[in-house]
């Protein structure tokens, strides 16, 4: 059987967490087993689509590399297609006109919530001879006996009596055509073999079976996924924080990171915690899904992603990190070699905007030193040491990490002191208390004229400080 995935997803917002970590499952099954992947929008609901949504969905799967075979697919070019369905299961007499008011509808559900029923609709209709021309919806004729069971490959078998189940409405009064029909159509013109989706719309699984079946088919294989939580216990939603894709890019993330920890949310694969791209997809297999929600862990996040930061190859990193610097008006041209400073500083980020952070004093003067360390390093004691360590600095033809650790022992050697006294002063000086690999490494990165310029704005501070 030739696997064929998809992800169908409604745009009416950015493409979410949750909708990622689903496209991803389908994605990698696909690409295990040699199949296809299709994306397919699901735009009927023409109040709330819009085009800025569907181009954030784009833009979320084209920045974590879901790249899809087929599609995109929408479904507002489809009516055709889903009209020629309805009108064939009319004629079937597996449809039938509704004609039901909004009114009478409401009173159904009050009378079976006050008898503490589940609310259905009563099939009024089912053997009225409604016209066309008047206002109605149509709905499928729904087996009154027997059952439904299909196998999940997440969740096992499921049995839903068909008693349990109303005659759903499949075109509404305006003409257009429901979800539970559409998607029915869809997944059997796109020959979508595997249904790997979200656990809420395993009440419309059975459903949907039951319109194959009247359409003389067979269903594919559905997976639901479990939810993903946040740490309180709730759905995950914007107020457990960013829950869009293209927002943790914005945030600093790497797309393989975020991919990482999705595939972890609800899979596993013994105690291994990070994984190659090609490993994913060897490893991956939607049956090994946990069946219970996963729980969203913004730290845990922040950890993989810090290993993918030390492990990337520093001129990618370099190039993500320069838009970072950007937006804090840092022209990464203006200083050291990008790449340069990412092999000095990964080791102290977490996110590109940390690294941007931690690593701004390579391109800028700072406005202050660090009030704690200024006060306990550089202190009127300090002045001798700075002042021949900027000689020694300033006289320098080859502005290297080497000849610099030399200057550093020699001040150290002439002055009769212990190299703490020398580098931990002089560090302060150059990078106002900012954290910073081996001094000799940061003074090279930040520059002869730099760090002339940031000694003698530590000279000033002492004098300021002896003479208040």
């Amino acid at each position: 059987m030739s696997i064929r995935t998809r992800f169908a997803p409604s745009p009416t917002g950015y493409l979410h967490i949750g909708g990622a970590r689903t496209a991803l499952f389908a994605w990698l099954y696909a690409r295990k087993h040699g199949g296809k992947f299709v994306l397919r929008i699901e735009d009927t609901d023409l109040e709330r689509s819009t085009e800025e949504s569907v181009n954030a969905i784009l833009e979320g799967m084209s920045w974590m590399g879901l790249d899809y075979d087929e599609g995109p697919f929408y479904q507002t070019h489809r009516f055709e297609r889903y009209e020629e369905v309805i009108q064939q299961l009319l004629n079937d007499g597996k449809a039938y006109r509704c004609s039901c008011s909004k009114d009478r509808l409401e009173k159904l559900r009050e009378d079976q919530m006050a008898a503490k029923e589940k609310p259905r609709y009563d099939g009024h209709c089912r053997n009225q001879t409604v016209s066309a021309d008047e206002p109605h919806v149509i709905r499928f004729l729904n087996p009154q006996d027997g059952e439904v069971v299909f196998k999940d490959l997440v969740r096992g078998s499921v049995t839903v009596q068909n008693k349990e189940l109303d005659d759903l409405i499949i075109k509404r009064t305006d003409g257009s055509p429901t979800y539970n029909l559409s998607v029915v159509v869809d997944d059997l013109d796109m020959k979508i073999s595997h249904v790997i989706r979200g656990d809420d719309h395993i009440n419309n699984t059975p459903r949907q079976i039951n319109i194959l079946n009247a359409m003389g088919h067979e269903a594919p294989t559905y997976a639901h996924v479990p939810m993903i939580l946040g740490e309180d216990g709730a759905r995950l939603s914007k107020r457990h924080g960013a829950t869009s894709v293209v927002d943790y890019r914005e945030m600093g993330f790497l797309p393989e990171a975020l991919m990482n920890y999705l595939v972890r949310l609800g899979w596993s694969s013994g105690d291994k915690e990070l994984f190659t791209l090609d490993e994913m997809i060897s490893l991956f297999d939607v049956v090994d899904v946990n069946k219970a929600p996963s729980t969203f862990n913004y730290e845990k996040l922040k950890w993989i992603n810090a290993q993918y930061i030390r492990e990337e190859e520093p001129s990618r990193i370099a190039q993500l990190l320069s838009v970072h610097l950007g937006n804090l008006g840092i022209d990464p041209s203006t200083g050291p070699a990008l790449e340069e400073v990412v092999v000095a500083q990964r080791e102290r980020a977490q996110t590109l905007i940390e690294l941007a952070e931690v690593s701004q004093f390579y391109y800028r003067d700072f406005d202050e030193f660090d009030e704690n360390m200024a006060k306990k390093q550089l202190r009127p004691v300090a002045a001798e040491v700075l002042k021949a360590a900027q000689t020694k600095l300033n006289t320098l033809d080859d502005w290297n990490i080497e000849p610099i650790h030399d200057v550093i022992h020699a001040v150290a050697e002439e002055l009769d002191i212990k190299m703490g006294k020398v580098g931990t002063p002089l560090r302060v000086a150059v990078t106002g208390g900012a954290p910073s690999p081996s001094l000799d490494l940061t003074i090279y990165l930040i520059g002869k004229e730099a760090c002339d310029r940031r000694i003698n704005k530590a000279l000033e501070y002492i004098t300021n400080r002896s003479d208040s």
